[in-house]
């Protein structure tokens, strides 16, 4: 699979060949992460940072609240790693600093150790400095510790002259089972595909950059069917990961959908399917996920209009239920109600809200009866998305923060506020 590459310099993504010279600058990195998102976990790596000289750590932390990411670049101890697990990074890369001591305190399956290779000798602090160290030998001692591997060929690194696969094949056979990331050279599908093979990641940047490879054939490179007429399922769901239906996708309709941002797919009787153009129950593209067999596809969409089903429903399963469609419901709402309604009233009278919100919060809390915390529970999740949604804020974003939040590794004991002991 493709992992992304937006690395920052001066607070700009760029692009460099042999972490030396700069050959590209491309602006404002979360632009590019909102491009790159589509195809999953991007990899953040702050150059200052690893060269010592600043960082460019509001702009990461920006990009780690709104998008999946791994990070790296200047991550020189635990409490800094555990610093940006906190922040909601996914995993931590450590270079110079994936020793045991520091590898100990934080969570195995959240810290990649970046190898830097330069023909075959580890090199360390921003690619500078010799050790004299196999990296297959460091691969292998490393293995224990972490949850994974970030290999980077570094001769090889922005200069798109493909990767080396007998390193690739090496690198994997002595991480024993460690996932292993590789970079430096990854110029076409092909060789994602045959890096995939092998069982690693082909973490690119100077490919895309440069418009050598485009993201859409990288993301769908390993792709396989056993069709005739060599389609990929196609499972549609919306932002809470809810199937809305069944689709078709082939490489020109998943080109189409990422340059796009819509869902777009393979129809079996008509060719190139634009969803909405005709119903205007059109779809914004989120992100395209890959399932383990590489033979179907996951495309999360923000769906627009009635619904995704030619029927008018949801999805193709009938009507939705539950949390998403309450959200749903007073949303739609907000939108098209008399003044009168209560939703309406609610939304004009941030006061009558506010008293809502403690009254159901107060009635939640002396609950005795499960009948009674249900309905109370109902009651208070009713109120709170209308207050979400006075300020703007949706079901999904409010998923995104609790998802975020599951990722600190630092817990607080989350006493009461003085003014809310009780007397």
């Amino acid at each position: 699979m493709i992992v992304p590459s937006i690395d920052i310099m001066g607070g700009q993504a760029v692009q460099l060949v042999g972490g030396e010279r700069l050959a590209i600058e491309a602006g404002d990195p979360l632009a590019i992460a909102e491009r790159f998102a589509v195809a999953g976990e991007l990899a953040v790596i702050d150059l200052d940072a690893a060269l010592g000289r600043g960082d460019n750590r509001a702009i990461i932390r920006e990009i780690v609240r709104r998008f999946p990411c791994r990070v790296g670049g200047g991550i020189r101890s635990a409490e800094a790693a555990i610093a940006w697990l906190d922040a909601g990074a996914r995993k931590v890369i450590l270079g110079t600093a994936a020793r045991e001591e520091i590898l100990s305190a934080l969570p195995k399956e959240r810290v990649i150790a970046a190898v830097d290779a330069r023909n075959g000798e580890v090199v360390v602090d921003g690619w500078r400095t010799r050790t004299g160290r196999d990296v297959y030998a460091d691969i292998a001692r490393l293995a224990p510790f972490v949850g994974g591997f970030l290999v980077t060929f570094v001769e090889r690194e922005g200069r798109l002259q493909g990767i080396d696969m007998t390193a690739v094949r090496r690198a994997v056979e002595a991480a024993g089972g460690v996932p292993v990331t590789v970079a430096g050279g990854v110029t076409t599908a092909a060789e994602i595909a045959e890096i995939d093979a092998l069982d690693a990641d082909a973490q690119v940047g100077m490919a895309i950059y440069s418009g050598a490879l485009d993201l859409a054939d990288a993301l769908v490179a390993p792709m396989r069917s056993d069709r005739a007429d060599g389609l990929w399922p196609t499972i549609v769901a919306d932002e809470r990961g809810e199937a809305l239906g069944l689709a078709w996708s082939d490489a020109e309709s998943v080109r189409e959908a990422v340059r796009t941002r819509r869902g777009v797919y393979r129809s079996r009787q008509r060719g190139l399917w634009r969803k909405g153009e005709t119903s205007g129950n059109s779809q914004i593209l989120e992100r395209i996920d890959v399932d383990c067999d590489r033979d179907a596809l996951r495309f999360t969409v923000r769906q627009l209009g009635a619904g995704y089903c030619h029927r008018g429903t949801r999805s193709c399963f009938g009507d939705a239920r539950g949390l998403g469609e309450l959200a749903r419901r007073i949303a739609l709402r907000a939108a098209s109600s008399p003044p009168e309604s209560y939703t309406q009233r609610l939304l004009d009278d941030g006061a009558l809200l506010a008293s809502k919100l403690r009254e159901e919060a107060a009635e939640l809390a002396a609950a005795k009866t499960r009948d009674e915390a249900v309905r109370e529970t109902a009651d208070l999740l009713y109120f709170a998305l209308v207050a979400a949604l006075r300020t703007g804020v949706d079901l999904a974003e409010v998923e995104r923060e609790l998802d975020r939040r599951s990722l600190k590794i630092t817990r607080r004991r989350g006493d009461a506020k003085p003014e809310e002991v009780p007397k």
